[in-house]
């Protein structure tokens, strides 16, 4: 999927397909590219995504900027969700230290065997969506559960976005479990601590696909030393 992404990002970054232009057919450009429905459904909701078309029904999709500037999750763009979780999510996972039940504990520890475990990644980002509202219940407040559950399903719209495209799964797991030694531990300082970690490495992964590192000119081609 991300070999095709890259296609058509690239077509349309060079202006092969200008602002306002209808993309091929999801057959023709299955046809070209040969590759599945599906996988070109993928790349295609990627490119939505990342705000550079938008799909009208009955009419197909159409280049709507030749940039990726901030994508869009749900009714959310990236920055703003970011922002908003850096301010609620980190405070929640120490408040979560101070107040977790054993029960709590217990649903985090069995959802993250489940997550190292599993391989769809459909099922993995609906588990990592209630990993979250599962550490905002831990904090006993209802307020923090509500506002994650307003913006559950841009969580989701992002988990499934950097899995794809990022690789994150792995490296996830490993933060989330980093948040749960700590909420077992009881430790505020290292909640925070590992929740801030985790929201860092979700931007760092949103800066690379959006704006991929260029090889440096005056290095790139060099022979090594």
């Amino acid at each position: 999927m991300e070999a095709v992404l890259g296609h058509l990002r690239g077509a349309i970054e060079r202006g092969d397909y200008a602002i306002g232009d209808k993309l091929p057919s999801e057959a023709e450009l299955g046809r070209t590219l040969e590759v599945s429905r599906p996988v070109l459904r993928e790349a295609l909701r990627a490119l939505q995504a990342m705000g550079l078309t938008v799909s009208r029904t009955g009419k197909g999709t159409f280049v709507v900027a030749n940039a990726v500037e901030d994508p869009t999750f749900g009714d959310y763009a990236a920055s703003d969700l970011l922002e908003v979780r850096r301010h609620i999510e980190i405070p929640v996972a120490g408040y979560a230290a101070l107040r977790r039940t054993p029960d709590h504990l217990d649903r985090l520890a069995h959802l993250l065997d489940r997550m190292e475990r599993e391989t769809d990644t459909t099922a993995w980002v609906a588990m990592d969506t209630l990993f979250h509202l599962t550490v905002a219940e831990a904090a006993q407040n209802p307020v923090f559960r509500r506002v994650i559950e307003e913006i559950r399903d841009a969580l989701a719209r992002q988990s499934a976005f950097l899995n794809e495209l990022g690789g994150r799964r792995e490296q996830s797991n490993r933060e989330h479990r980093a948040i749960v030694e700590a909420l077992v531990d009881g430790s505020e300082h290292d909640a925070l601590a590992a929740m801030s970690h985790h929201l860092d490495r979700v931007e760092r992964s949103l800066t690379d696909i959006v704006r991929p590192r260029q090889p440096d000119p005056a290095t790139s081609g060099a022979p090594e030393a």
